[in-house]
C-alpha cells in the first residue's frame, strides 16, 4: 500500500494515460508526485534517466510514457516506434531496479497478442502466433517490456507489474487526423463535417490551424471530410473494445496499491504471462462506433466506408477475468464516455 506522501513518479504524465493517472492520484490524496515534461527529461537518453533516478529517488513508478499512434502512424514510422519504446522502457525499468524502486507498473497494449488470437484474448495467448503486421514494431517493444519486468522480478526479486490496456479514449487524447486512434479521429472528422454543413468556415480554419479556406479544403479532401459525408477506412465490420482513460487510471492505482507480482505468479509452474489485461470485456463494430459518434456530435450527413483501405484484425476484445478476480471492474460505459470526451474537445477547442 502506497503512503499518501510516498514519492511517486508518473512517466508520461501529459499523455492520455499519464494525465489520467496523475489526476486519479491527486484525487485520492497522494501529495508527493514527481513529473517531468519531455523538454526536461528525455526518457530515451540513458544518462539523463540515470541522473534523474539518482536525484529524485522515486519509491513507486507508473511507466505510462510511450510513442503511440494509430494504424497509419504505426505502419509508416516503424523504426521510430520500436526504437523509442524500447529505449524508454529499458531506461526506466533498469533505473527503477538500480535505485531500489519498491514497485513499478508498466503499461503496454493489447496489440501484443497474435493477430489470430482466440477472442476474447486471454493473457496466455501471448507469443502463440504472428502479430498484426501494421503495428508489429510497437507490439514487439511492449512484449519486451513485459519480459523485462518478469525477468527482473525473477532474477532480482523486484516487484514490477505489467498491465495491458485495451483501446483507450478520454481527456488529453490525440486528435491528429493522421496519427490519432480511431475514436478521437472519428470525433474530429464528424465535428469538422458538422461545421462544414453549417458553413462555419472560420471555425473550420481555426480547428485546422490554417488561414485560408482553400488550404482547409485540401486537408479535408485528403481525409474524406465534407459537409455531406465522412469517409471511414475499411468496411466498418471490425469490432473493437474501448476503455475510458480514467477507468484505466483507477485500475492502475488499485493494482499498485493492492496487488503484487506474487499475486499473478505464485501458482505458475513456469512464470510467464503475468501481465494483466485491463478493459471492459465488451466490444463494438467500427460502424456502430461511427454511428454513435455521429449521433453525439450531431452530424447529419452520410458515412462512407472505404473498403479499399485495410480493416486490420477483425475482432479484438480482452478477457478481463484475471482483472475482475483481482478485485476491479470498469464503471464508465462507452456512450457516456464518448459524450464526455466530445464535450471536453469542444471546451478545449483542440486543433
Amino acid at each position: 500500500m502506497m503512503q499518501k506522501d510516498a514519492r511517486i513518479y508518473i512517466a508520461g504524465h501529459s499523455g492520455l494515460v499519464g494525465s489520467a493517472i496523475l489526476k486519479t492520484l491527486k484525487s485520492k490524496g497522494f501529495t508527493n508526485l514527481i513529473v517531468r515534461a519531455h523538454a526536461e527529461l528525455d526518457l530515451v537518453d540513458s544518462v539523463a534517466v540515470k541522473q534523474f533516478f539518482e536525484s529524485e529517488k522515486p519509491e513507486y513508478v507508473f511507466l505510462a510514457a510511450a510513442k503511440v499512434g494509430g494504424i497509419l502512424a504505426n505502419n509508416i514510422y516503424r523504426g521510430d516506434f520500436i526504437y523509442t519504446n524500447l529505449m524508454i522502457q529499458n531506461n526506466v525499468i533498469h533505473q527503477s531496479f538500480v535505485n531500489g524502486v519498491k514497485k513499478l507498473l508498466f503499461l503496454g497494449s493489447t496489440c501484443i497478442y497474435p493477430k489470430e488470437a482466440p477472442q476474447p484474448m486471454v493473457e496466455n495467448s501471448l507469443l502463440t502466433g504472428p502479430l498484426e503486421y501494421t503495428n508489429e514494431p510497437y507490439a514487439i517493444a511492449k512484449i519486451a517490456g513485459i519480459k523485462l519486468c518478469e525477468s527482473y522480478n525473477l532474477q532480482y526479486e523486484t516487484n514490477f507489474m505489467a498491465v495491458m490496456p485495451t483501446n483507450l479514449y478520454g481527456f488529453n487524447d490525440n486528435f491528429d487526423l493522421e496519427k490519432s486512434h480511431v475514436l478521437p479521429a472519428l470525433i474530429r472528422k464528424m465535428h469538422l463535417a458538422k461545421l462544414l454543413s453549417q458553413v462555419k468556415k472560420d471555425e473550420v480554419m481555426h480547428n485546422l490551424g490554417v488561414k485560408a479556406f482553400a488550404k482547409a479544403e485540401e486537408i479535408l479532401n485528403t481525409h474524406g471530410i465534407s459537409g455531406k459525408e465522412v469517409e471511414i477506412w475499411g468496411s466498418g465490420k471490425p469490432r473493437r473494445e474501448f476503455l475510458w482513460s480514467e477507468d484505466l487510471a483507477d485500475a492502475c492505482v488499485y493494482i499498485m496499491n493492492n496487488r503484487d507480482f506474487s499475486d499473478v505468479s505464485q501458482d505458475l509452474e513456469q512464470v510467464r504471462n503475468t501481465h494483466i489485461n485491463i478493459g471492459t470485456g465488451e466490444d463494438i463494430s467500427i460502424k456502430e462506433l461511427a454511428l454513435l459518434i455521429k449521433e453525439i456530435v450531431g452530424f447529419e450527413g452520410s458515412l462512407v466506408f472505404n473498403t479499399e483501405k485495410p480493416d486490420g484484425t477483425l475482432r479484438k476484445v480482452t478477457n478481463v477475468t484475471k482483472l475482475n478476480d483481482l478485485g476491479w471492474k470498469h464503471t464508465v460505459e462507452l456512450r457516456e464516455g464518448v459524450k464526455r470526451v466530445y464535450e471536453w474537445y469542444l471546451r478545449t477547442n483542440q486543433a
